[in-house]
């Protein structure tokens, strides 16, 4: 790897680091400069300002690492207890201090889908590629399934009430909450199934 690759490398994981830990908007291109070891020209020799810098973090960085994260889950042979699989590790790896600072997808998500159009449509577009992850990957088991499944529905239920599990974790502090949550979301998964 090319010097000018592998600085642009570390600027991308110093950034998805900064911007997890403190949110977007509050993260400092000062404290990313500092951290990389590389002057202000350097910085902006890959990315033309911090909005660009923050979209190639969100294409980059998370969308990659998320859709993998759900990828290997519904990749197994039953696509459900992967997923509660998945959900229930995330519970059992994470200390309560990971959960309280939430997920950097959708912490990222949440603050700037707002406020920035370009934000907005490259979240569309993950969430749009996650949707159909989900999909498919349930549809794998269509013949164990319940005949009056909507898949793409069911697809962003379950993202939602993952999504949710997080957010009412690190809004209250509480990772207990996390895992009634997911209790909760597994039953809804399994219920899908025939009897």
């Amino acid at each position: 790897m090319r010097d000018a690759e592998q600085t642009r490398q570390k600027i991308l994981e110093v950034s998805a680091d900064e911007i997890h830990k403190n949110g977007f908007t509050a993260t400092s291109l000062s404290v990313i400069l500092k951290q990389c070891d590389i002057s202000k020209g350097a910085l902006y020799h890959h990315f033309a300002n911090k909005m660009e810098l923050g979209y190639a973090v969100f294409e980059e960085v998370y969308t990659p690492m998320f859709l993998d994260m759900w990828s290997k889950a519904v990749e197994s042979d039953d696509p459900v207890e992967g997923l509660c699989n998945f959900f229930t590790q995330m519970y059992d790896d994470s200390s309560c201090d990971e959960l309280v600072c939430g997920c950097p997808l959708n912490n990222l998500c949440q603050e700037m889908s707002g406020v920035d159009e370009g934000f907005r449509l490259r979240i569309l577009n993950m969430q749009l590629q996650l949707n159909h992850l989900l999909s498919n990957g349930l549809r794998k088991i269509e013949s164990q399934l319940r005949n009056d499944i909507d898949y793409s529905q069911v697809s962003y239920f379950v993202v939602s009430a993952f999504h949710g599990s997080n957010s009412l974790s690190k809004s209250s502090r509480n990772k207990e909450l996390y895992e009634k949550v997911i209790n909760e979301l597994c039953n809804y998964l399994r219920s899908l199934k025939r009897p």
